[in-house]
């Protein structure tokens, strides 16, 4: 392939994908607003036209920033790419680092610092306009300055190093790197899922054991009859960054931890709770989450693989606006070019995600609804689309693309079916 054919590949799927994006977008909007003026017909005796509104409204709000977010996005795209912004990255590091492993760990950094300050203007937007409009924003400005320098600092202590070995691979293990590269990845995986418990999450919040005594015993009797065992349940303080509200668990082997978002424990009832655990619990015993290992790990097997062919392709370069530089590696450079484009040829293939998604919802309510009362998930999960301002009227095209969970509409009557 000639670098001007792959250009003129890239640029069709970038302007397809773009178009498709937005008419989704437009679809849903419409579709919503369409809606906004009166709760569907099997929700009516139960969410007030009042939240269904805010629901409308905030989906829209959603809608708006995401289109100029995604305008934005697709300029720096092109930026980093066409237009030769990695190369420019790349010609100006070069003087200060050498041609080495130090030249391309810099480029990473520089590659994820601009790409963090663009991005900066977006997430204070979307924190402290957009969600504090709709009462949903608990975070100071204090609060997510230091989440995000705990990030970066989680960046480098956790990220150089992974990209140090996967350079290194790249470099000196042959036409297999990628094989090897895998391997590494899937330890780092399961590292951080030991690790991600103890160490990273409580930098961000704070877990303490469930307090709630009647709570306990039901959720200890639920875990009994299901037999799951977990190292211990906790209340998350989500509330002081979100008014959202969740319940998981989290962590590997023998170290898994039950966590109930604050928000949650204060809105829902006990036997709602347990529905909601229910559910969750449901995920992991029918190894939903397993197969979503299992799968990811196989997709990006074939995507390493890829990129060990695309590597050694002077058009995958060239045709992306990156003129390899002599004696110089361009590994890192390949890396950031595939981790780029990668969304763009992908995009297509959404839906395929979001089936299986689906189909592993549907699995883990009809669990819950054995080993609870469907009754209750269906008031948990009528609470939780009003109190997050979940549109109960989505488009079905954009739900397919996007939406992991099936709308509410039809996993409500699905429950509905198990109570009958």
């Amino acid at each position: 392939m000639s670098s001007l054919a792959f250009s003129i590949l890239f640029v069709s799927f970038f302007i397809l994908s773009l178009l498709l994006r937005f008419w989704l977008s437009t679809r849903q909007l419409r579709h919503v607003m369409a809606h906004r003026g009166a709760v569907p017909a099997n929700f009516a005796e139960k969410i007030p036209l009042a939240a269904h509104q805010k629901a409308a409204d905030y989906t829209a709000a959603k809608i708006h920033f995401g289109l100029v977010s995604l305008l934005f996005s697709s300029a720096v795209l092109i930026g980093f790419t066409l237009l030769g912004g990695l190369q420019w990255l790349a010609l100006a590091l070069l003087p200060h680092t050498g041609n080495g492993i130090t030249f391309q760990i810099a480029l990473f950094i520089a590659f994820a610092a601009v790409s963090g300050v663009l991005d900066m203007p977006f997430d204070y937007y979307r924190q402290f306009v957009l969600e504090e409009r709709f009462g949903f924003n608990k975070m100071s400005l204090g609060l997510w300055l230091g989440d995000a320098v705990k990030s970066t600092g989680l960046g480098l202590v956790l990220g150089l190093p992974l990209i140090w070995v996967v350079l290194q691979l790249m470099e000196k293990s042959g036409k297999l790197w990628w094989l090897y590269t895998w391997l590494v990845w899937l330890a780092f995986q399961l590292i951080m899922m030991v690790i991600a418990p103890t160490l990273i999450m409580p930098l961000f919040n704070k877990f303490e054991p469930l307090k709630d005594e009647s709570l306990r015993q039901r959720i200890e009797g639920l875990m009994a009859r299901v037999n799951f065992a977990a190292k211990g349940l906790f209340v998350m303080d989500g509330s002081k960054r979100s008014g959202h509200s969740n319940a998981f668990f989290y962590g590997f082997g023998a170290n898994k931890r039950v966590v109930f978002f604050d928000t949650l424990v204060a809105s829902l009832t006990g036997p709602e709770i347990e529905a909601v655990l229910a559910h969750e619990l449901g995920h992991f015993k029918l190894r939903h989450n397993l197969k979503r290992m299992i799968v990811g790990s196989i997709v990006s097997l074939a995507f390493l693989a890829l990129l060990g062919y695309l590597k050694n392709q002077a058009w995958f370069y060239s045709g992306l606006g990156f003129d390899p530089l002599p004696g110089v590696p361009s590994d890192a450079v390949a890396l950031l070019l595939f981790m780029l484009v990668l969304p763009v040829f992908t995009f297509l293939f959404s839906p395929l995600t979001s089936i299986s998604s689906r189909k592993h919802e549907f699995e883990a309510d009809a669990f819950a609804a054995t080993h609870t009362d469907a009754r209750d998930l269906i008031s948990a999960l009528v609470k939780m689309y009003e109190e997050n301002a979940s549109t109960l009227t989505p488009d079905r095209l954009h739900s397919t693309f996007y939406d992991s969970h099936p709308p509410a509409s039809i996993r409500i009557h699905q429950l509905n079916l198990a109570v009958r």
